[in-house]
């Protein structure tokens, strides 16, 4: 090669020996038609280019232009500077721009040396700067007079033509002169034409090189003005719905589907501010029109502001900080990475904490004077169906169907005991409980709210009435009870309240504690102390009547081929053909008059209740709905999280929703995710499930914007919608749609107080306190769990007072729901009479915060309390009065430090909306610093790498856990997150991030498996077992301990095997992207510029036609249309779309 390349040099810039010339060109041809794209990379790295570029420079200054040897060197430059990415500015540099558009001109005549030329063009103006300045001397015009008039003659250079056109239209400048000069609507009509007349599909790529053209004249604004008003919505529309039933033609489609939805008019969301239905109003002298910051909020430009909404994809696919790690956001100051203890408050207040840690100062008298009354509360409570062995799940039995059904044959015989002795038993464990006034004032509060409930047909008028959402018989019977306030008419006093009594009490017997776990009269007793801003009055029946899982796991849902640009498409047809729109309001939560809630053939809407979200419903069709859900309080964004009940439907009818508000870039909805559905004419007859539900789901960008005068500010913000189609099981049925299983504050509460009713007092030390009160008024509960000693003896004393301390919380994110039902699985683990969980408490005092988030739970919000802030983005400074729940758990871990008994582990329980499995977030100096490509002097930093031993663990014993997927950096964006504040400030080497996903897993046990509630407890649970595994692996032990977890863990041994080898099949095919792409190439942005062009794999392939073409094959039209239209070109085009690697391209 070198060689080669001296003799190149010397026969180009010295010889006039046209033989050696041709030679040269010749070896050099055969050389780069072989093989793969290295040896032209090499060519390109030894200045192959610019020494192309003088030899055409040479060539075509000869009088006249030897055909036989510019041809070669055109097809070299075409081959050669498709793969340099800097081809465009060496062009420029050589001042060979104009000589190639001269070439161009001179040869307009003659269409084999035209269609060289043209390539060469083509490759020279993917450079936007050398587009530019072909597009100033006139490039544009010369290509239009090429293309133009419609003609199947020489269809190779009007190919070449088109290609070369869209390519220069990739500047903006060539697009504002496109459109002045009227070029769009001439392309059109050419479209048109093509269209029309290519009745075989012989000419596709034609027909895709004028809709690249129309895509890149409408990324302007002036192209998109010019596009509506030439009519080429309608054109193009109506000329795709002849190539949906061809596969062939999926380019086509997909590229007609981009413009579309592009140059779809943009409106803003039909609502009067997309501002929080619900405000607060904040302590002090703070503004409840706060700004709404973080990474979520990136403004973005108006399109009256903008010429391209390139720019805007641009700006949207920076950082998504919740599903991508950009190595530009790791920390790299080593200084910042360190441990800096300190305190953001006075050393003072942290005795305040005392009172929250009474485990270290408890005498423990009781154990001496327990009394038989008590010995046999024990026994009873030992007895307890629902938690004489807390079941961990394994790999095993998960397989087996009728595991589930077979759990709970116990408590379906009868009620639940702990439901008849309720107020006796909570009464006396009140009266045994040495805890602060302040938790005796609360059970207090409990206690009277359940003696309500229990009494709630004897004394119904003493509160206001709370009544669950039921099934109705009749409509009226269901308005009376299901939802009170359509019944404004009806006297409070009236028979209407009775009658609702006695349904209420039907109901309860029905119900019959079924449901481990869960008890309607305490869910009643504690929604009614739940305090919320729209102050609810009505019950969501699911949170009331509970849910069991199903006795069978939900595979992913297969993605259908097309299902994303037929929704697309449908979209357009209402600017199109808006003949059957009826545009019907019949839910509005801002102005409730002007719904049609019981109009004739329309669903009935509903979302006033705890952790309701529903904002608007619009009847768009007679079977389909564009629903809009509500911000986060005090804010104008946020949306994600719903869930609300709808009535009224049709059987084997398929619904359309269309929630048309959501902002996140991309959704596991589509990789799989559904969404859940809960039938209460199910849960009646027996099958109280929330179930995985939806089919023809999609989520992609759509026409909606958020204005300035609706967004205060924000404007150009983008709109996403998911769609999906749901057939309800029976007809009039009440059913209930959430994002994913929903977990009131209600529902953690009232479990909170089974948990505590049904552990066994003398084993499981328990101490539910109140950590502070949130804004909006209600408690934050924090948990103290471990194992009683086993006498009062001093040593047993002392070994309580030693254990280390593990601090587990949840819930930050309001719709994290998923974090509630890990931490569910986690707290019923713990208070079990689980010989493993006995274990385990003799090892650790846990701490546990089980809702850090209450008020935005209870109000709907997805991310954020009622100060309108990212609570997990306060850890470093938070305030007070604005972050209670955050001041507070940060100022018990200060005080634990501040004693010497910081935590061994601290997790913080997420949910995960990009991603699928569940893994840690932890931190490491080294990792961060090696990832960001930073030198690491090993003998300055050293680093304990005990954080990677839990996850490594979990990764053994927790099926859907994946430890591929754990990341251990430190982000900028994350500094001020519990587990970086933690890790940093507490000086806690185990301080994660346990993420959980929404939808389902890739690997191990679980592939192709939506997680459901019993695999997320599931979670709960193993992370519990991990834990054990984790402090007789780091910690010393007394030789009781070891024996004990030895004879226990023989038994875990053969789930742990199982597990081990399940990991082992699955690592072995690990992917190296979180996810695959989809099968559906419509990006999900939309206006990107990845249309497959970069991809020079089709220029390549007509580069090597044309070499038999022009070695003695005679040009034929009709030939040339078969090689170019056959069926492996047309594999090829299709193929071309997907991202290819440089080793394919010359194979």
């Amino acid at each position: 090669m070198c060689r080669l390349r001296r003799i190149k040099r010397k026969s180009w810039q010295s010889s006039c020996d046209k033989d050696v010339l041709l030679n040269i060109l010749s070896v050099l041809t055969d050389l780069l038609s072989l093989g793969t794209g290295r040896r032209i990379h090499y060519v390109i790295s030894k200045g192959g280019s610019e020494a192309l570029l003088q030899a055409l420079i040479s060539a075509a200054r000869t009088k006249p232009p030897d055909p036989s040897i510019l041809l070669p060197l055109l097809r070299l430059l075409a081959r050669v500077g498709q793969q340099d990415r800097k081809f465009g500015i060496k062009v420029q540099k050589a001042e060979a721009t104009d000589v190639i558009l001269s070439l161009t001109k001179q040869n307009l005549g003659h269409h084999l040396n035209l269609t060289h030329c043209l390539w060469v063009l083509r490759v020279c103006a993917s450079n936007v700067a050398a587009g530019t300045t072909l597009g100033i001397n006139g490039a544009m015009e010369l290509l239009f007079k090429v293309i133009t008039p419609y003609s199947k003659q020489h269809v190779r250079t009007v190919r070449a033509a088109i290609e070369a056109l869209a390519a220069l239209l990739k500047s903006k400048s060539n697009s504002r002169q496109a459109v002045n000069r009227g070029y769009l609507s001439g392309l059109l009509r050419l479209y048109q034409d093509w269209h029309h007349n290519d009745v075989s599909n012989n000419y596709i790529y034609i027909r895709r090189g004028l809709l690249l053209c129309l895509k890149h004249i409408t990324n302007i604004q002036l192209g998109r003005e010019t596009f509506l008003g030439s009519r080429g919505m309608e054109i193009l529309f109506t000329s795709v719905q002849d190539c949906l039933s061809c596969k062939n033609l999926d380019p086509i489609v997909t590229t007609v589907t981009q413009i579309l939805r592009k140059c779809y008019p943009k409106e803003p969301l039909p609502l009067v501010t997309v501002r929080s239905s619900y405000s607060f109003p904040l302590p002090g002298n703070i503004k409840t029109e706060r700004p709404c910051m973080g990474s979520e909020d990136k403004l973005l430009k108006d399109d009256n502001e903008s010429d391209t909404e390139e720019d805007m994809e641009k700006d949207l696919n920076k950082d998504d900080v919740e599903g991508k790690e950009e190595d530009y956001d790791l920390e790299t100051d080593v200084n910042k990475l360190r441990s800096r203890p300190g305190l953001d408050r006075p050393e003072e207040e942290l005795g305040q904490y005392e009172a929250m840690c009474p485990e270290l100062s408890h005498s423990f008298q009781e154990l001496d004077s327990e009394s038989e009354e008590d010995k046999k509360s024990e026994d009873r409570t030992e007895n307890l169906p629902s938690t004489s062995s807390h079941f961990i799940p394994s790999g095993n039995s998960v397989k087996d169907p009728n595991h589930r059904w077979r759990t709970q044959s116990g408590t379906e015989a009868g009620s639940d005991p702990r439901e008849k002795d309720f107020k006796a038993s909570l009464q006396s464990s009140i009266m045994k409980e040495k805890c602060s006034r302040s938790l005796i004032s609360e059970q207090r509060e409990i206690v009277e709210a359940v003696q309500n409930a229990n009494s709630y047909e004897e004394d119904s008028a003493k509160s206001h009435t709370f009544s669950p959402c039921l099934l109705p018989k009749e409509a009226a019977w269901y308005k009376k009870i299901f939802n009170p306030e359509c019944e404004a008419s009806v006297e409070p006093n009236s028979g209407v309240r009775s009658e609702t009594t006695e349904i209420m009490t039907d109901l309860l017997e029905e119900h019959q504690g079924s449901i481990p776990f869960h008890s309607p009269h305490f869910y009643i007793a504690r929604a009614k102390c739940t305090k919320s801003i729209p102050a609810y009055r009505d019950l969501a029946f699911p949170d009331f009547w509970g849910h069991q899982p199903p006795p069978y796991g939900t595979p992913m849902l297969d993605r259908q081929y097309g299902v994303q640009r037929d929704k697309v498409l449908d979209d357009v047809r209402r600017l199109i053909q808006p003949g059957d729109l009826i545009g019907r309001t019949v839910f509005d939560l801002d102005e409730p008059s002007l719904s049609s809630p019981d109009a004739p053939c329309c669903l009935t809407f509903f979302s006033k209740f705890e952790s309701g979200n529903l904002r608007k419903a619009i009847q768009v069709r007679e079977f389909e709905y564009d629903l809009i859900m509500n911000a986060d309080v005090n804010t104008n964004q946020h949306h994600q999280w719903f869930y609300f009940e709808v009535r009224g439907m049709k059987l084997a009818v398929p619904y359309r929703f269309n929630i048309i508000n959501c902002e996140k870039l991309n959704s596991q909805f589509n990789y799989g995710m559904q969404l859940v559905m809960y039938s209460v004419k199910e849960a009646l007859q027996g099958r109280p499930h929330w179930l995985r539900a939806g089919h023809d789901i999609s989520y992609y960008k759509n026409h909606y914007r958020c204005s300035a005068a609706a967004g205060g500010g924000s404007r150009g913000k983008c709109y996403y919608t998911l769609t999906f189609s749901i057939k309800f099981p029976h007809e009039d049925d009440v059913c209930y749609l959430a994002y994913h299983y929903p977990y009131t504050y209600s529902a953690m509460m009232s479990h909170l107080d089974v948990l505590e009713q049904s552990r066994n007092p003398r084993k499981v030390y328990w101490r539910q306190q109140t950590l502070c009160q949130t804004l909006g008024g209600n408690t934050c509960p924090l948990l103290t769990i471990t194992a009683m000693p086993e006498s009062k003896k001093s040593d047993d004393v002392e070994q309580f007072y030693n254990r280390p301390y593990v601090f587990l919380m949840a819930r930050v994110h309001p719709g994290e729901s998923n974090a509630s039902w890990v931490m569910k699985g986690t707290l019923e683990f713990l208070v079990s009479s689980d010989p493993i969980a006995d274990l385990l408490r003799k090892c650790f005092i846990f701490k546990i915060v089980p809702m850090l988030n209450p008020d935005g739970v209870i109000n709907g919000n997805h991310r954020c309390s009622l100060s309108g802030d990212d609570l997990n983005r306060q850890w470093l400074t938070p305030s007070s009065q604005l972050h209670p729940t955050i001041y507070h758990t940060k100022g018990l871990l200060y005080y634990l430090r501040s004693i010497g008994r910081a935590p061994l582990v601290f997790c913080d329980y997420h949910g995960h909306s990009q991603k699928k499995n569940v893994f840690l977030y932890g931190c490491s100096i080294k990792e961060t610093l090696w990832q960001a490509g930073c030198m690491v002097d090993t003998a300055v930093i050293t680093e304990d790498v005990g954080y990677r031993t839990l996850p490594k663990i979990l990764d053994k014993v927790a099926p859907a856990f994946v430890m591929n997927s754990c990341s251990f950096l430190v982000e900028k964006s994350r500094v001020s997150t519990a587990r970086v504040v933690v890790w940093q400030e507490m000086g806690v080497l185990r301080s994660y991030t346990m993420e959980s996903t929404y939808c389902g897993c890739s690997h191990g046990l679980y592939k192709g498996l939506q997680l459901g509630t019993q695999e997320l407890e599931e979670m709960g649970s193993k992370f519990c077992l991990a834990l054990l595994i984790l402090h007789l692996k780091s910690l010393p032990c007394s030789k009781k301990v070891m024996a004990q977890a030895a004879l226990l863990l023989d038994l875990e041994e053969e789930i742990t095997i199982t597990d081990r080898a399940q990991r082992r099949y699955s690592n072995s095919s690990l992917e190296t992207e979180d996810e695959p792409p989809c099968a559906e190439e419509i990006d999900y942005n939309t206006d990107s510029c990845s249309d497959g062009e970069g991809d020079f794999s089709e220029l390549d392939q007509e580069i090597q036609e044309c070499l038999s073409w022009v070695e003695g094959e005679a040009e034929d039209e009709g030939e040339t249309t078969g090689q170019t239209c056959s069926s492996k070109a047309l594999r090829g085009l299709y193929i071309s779309n997907q991202p290819a690697s440089s080793t394919q391209l010359f194979l």
